[in-house]
This record gives structure tokens, C-alpha cells and sequence, in this order.
């Protein structure tokens, strides 16, 4: 499987903009610039959409291995924030809220750092990658 996305960009880093596009159309001429990027503005940027990326990859590889090992999701909320200093990005931090039925804490936590460190989008950045959850108890 292959996906795609296209990214164009008119006039001068400061002054320029650019529009971002998806295979699936979920982002059509998404719109991200010098602004969104370092300062405020309307629209996206490359970090929010690798936060984004990682928080729904990350929160279904939990799910399947919650899944492989006989648990029940009820919910899996997860938030990422991408840490972007000096023009890398030098940490990823998962923060997840889960419903599950039936699980201790210990195999719980066990799991997330497994899907912390193996879900593509982990596998694919080259930085730190940290996590914290809580597990919700009926």
C-alpha cells in the first residue's frame, strides 16, 4: 500500500503560503505558511500533521495489541505533542486516556510502551519518543 499527499508552496518563505492535499481529500488545499509554521496563523503545519500522524497511528497499534491480547476497548483518546526546536523535531509525547475492560494497570502500561516504540509513525521518527496514560477504571 502507498499514500500519497502533495504540498505546493508560492512566493517567499515569510511571505509565501502554501496549500496541502491528501489521496483520500480529507485535506484538499489545506492551507500552512511561514505563520502557522512559527508563529499564528490561520491553517496547518508540517509538525501539527506529524502530531496528528502519530496520535492516530500509535492509538491504533494500542488497539490492536489490546486486541491480540483478549481485551475490550471501550476508548482510546490519545493527544501528541510534537516538540520543535532549532528547526528539528526533537520529541514526540503521546498522552493517552483509555476505557478498556478487564485490565490490570501493569499489563496496560506494558502495552502502550510496546505501541510506543513499534507503531510506524514511532518507528519512522528519528527522535524521543515519551508517553504517559491513564487507564480509566469502570
Amino acid at each position: 500500500m502507498k499514500r500519497n499527499a502533495t504540498a505546493v508552496w508560492e512566493g517567499s518563505l515569510k511571505e509565501g503560503n502554501g496549500k496541502i492535499s491528501t489521496q483520500s481529500t480529507v485535506l484538499s488545499n489545506a492551507q500552512y505558511s511561514f505563520k502557522t509554521r512559527f508563529e499564528q496563523g490561520n491553517g496547518t503545519n508540517p509538525e501539527e500533521l506529524i502530531a496528528a500522524a502519530h496520535a492516530g497511528c500509535f492509538t491504533m497499534q494500542l488497539t490492536a495489541y489490546l486486541n491480540e491480547a483478549g481485551f475490550t476497548v471501550a476508548s482510546i483518546e490519545t493527544k501528541c505533542d510534537v516538540d520543535f526546536q532549532d528547526g528539528s523535531v526533537v520529541g514526540s509525547h503521546l498522552s493517552v486516556l483509555a476505557r478498556v475492560d478487564d485490565i490490570s494497570t501493569d499489563k496496560f502500561q506494558e502495552l502502550v510502551k510496546k505501541a510506543e516504540t513499534t507503531c510506524p509513525i514511532s518507528r519512522l521518527l528519528n527522535t524521543k519518543i515519551t508517553s504517559n496514560a491513564t487507564l480509566v477504571l469502570p
